[in-house]
């Protein structure tokens, strides 16, 4: 493959918004950053002439066939060569099934990335093989895009749910609904592989959904004597993040023994009905306050003195378990933590799996050498 440099075709503003006509791109994954104004310096792609965009520093890439702008220089733009006679969407396919993960921060293209060997059949069995895995790819993008469509309408239920007009019931501060705990701390080279349970503050964000009854990850016995910890009901909330969006995701625990907290979150600690607590927290409303009381640029913080002060309805406990019972219908249904073991997600990655076997299958080519 030949390979181009984006430096024409940075974007000069970050200035993003989804009204404007060009998709500013990196090749990790995130993909589409947002969207650009900008006339000058766009790279023209479409069906018939797309192009591989290649991070040279962590090797991810991603098929483009529509025109865009790139975000940063660390990048390749990669094409077919002149007189290969390939189909380009195989070599693409094909490089998924490349198994390498760079070891240090170095550019990865020409030292490395650009030498290894990919299996070239006739091309009417690269043709019938990209047909085979695009149907796969169609696949998986239609359960997606349901997914998200389902999540718009949980989001719409919940907050419905979740909205009570003046005077129908009590609104209180949390810090008279209950009491923050702070965390201490715990690190992960603290881990071991089994002993009493713990939840790094990190993990909420990645792995843990609204709820769970078993924690990821354990610390020894004698560790744990010195832990602050959580017991069944508590909520526990992450106060620090990279954005406002993450910050104060909070998981409530519902196994029966203590567990131990890492710093930089709270247990709050109340006699509510946990999840429908922790479903509140995940309102518009409370995303409003914390744009409005979180501290800090690049690590997002909000303190306990600011979340003893948001307002919450608390309606009487039948109405908040009816709410919930509701509310975990939809949430078993698009919940998106590694922990998820049905709904969207659960089909999304059992067909990802599928996907993946049968393209391993079809790119398993031996070599004309041997």
């Amino acid at each position: 493959m030949d390979y181009g440099q984006p430096g024409k075709y940075i974007v000069n503003s970050t200035k993003y918004d989804n009204e404007h006509a060009t998709p500013v791109l990196t090749a990790g994954q995130t993909f589409i950053l947002g969207y650009t104004d900008e006339l000058n310096g766009i790279y023209n792609a479409d069906k018939e002439n797309p192009v591989i965009i290649f991070d040279d520093f962590t090797t991810s890439f991603h098929w483009v066939d529509f025109d865009f702008k790139v975000k940063s220089s660390a990048m390749k733009m990669l094409t077919p060569k002149k007189e290969a006679e390939i189909v380009f969407r195989f070599v693409y396919y094909a490089m998924k099934c490349i198994s390498y993960a760079p070891q240090d921060h170095a550019r990865q293209w020409i030292s490395v990335y650009s030498k290894f060997q990919i299996p070239i059949p006739p091309l009417p069995i690269q043709q019938e093989i990209v047909n085979i895995l695009d149907t796969f790819t169609e696949l998986q993008a239609e359960l997606e895009a349901e997914l998200e469509a389902r999540k718009k309408q949980y989001e719409y239920y919940r907050n419905k749910l979740l909205t009570f007009v003046d005077g129908e019931v009590e609104w209180k501060a949390l810090g008279e609904v209950g009491e923050f705990v702070r965390g201490n701390g715990l690190q992960k080279k603290d881990f071991t592989e089994s002993g009493v349970g713990c939840i790094h503050y990190g993990q909420i964000y990645t792995y843990y959904g609204t709820c769970t009854y078993k924690t990821k990850s354990f610390v020894s016995p004698e560790f744990a004597k010195k832990m602050r910890k959580a017991r069944k009901g508590d909520l526990i909330i992450a106060t620090t993040s990279e954005n406002v969006e993450d910050v104060c995701k909070t998981v409530v625990w519902l196994g029966e023994e203590e567990i131990c907290i890492s710093g930089e979150t709270y247990i709050f600690k109340h006699k509510q009905n946990p999840k429908y607590l922790a479903y509140y927290l995940q309102t518009p409303r409370f995303f409003d306050f914390k744009k409005q009381n979180v501290t800090g640029t690049k690590v997002i913080r909000l303190h306990g003195d600011k979340l003893e002060k948001f307002k919450i309805p608390i309606p009487p406990l039948a109405e908040q378990e009816r709410i919930v019972a509701i509310l975990d219908k939809f949430d078993a249904l698009v919940a998106s933590t590694s922990s998820a073991t049905e709904g969207l997600p659960a089909e999304i990655e059992a067909r990802r799996k599928q996907y993946e076997y049968y393209r391993g299958k079809l790119l398993d080519f031996k070599s004309l050498k041997q």
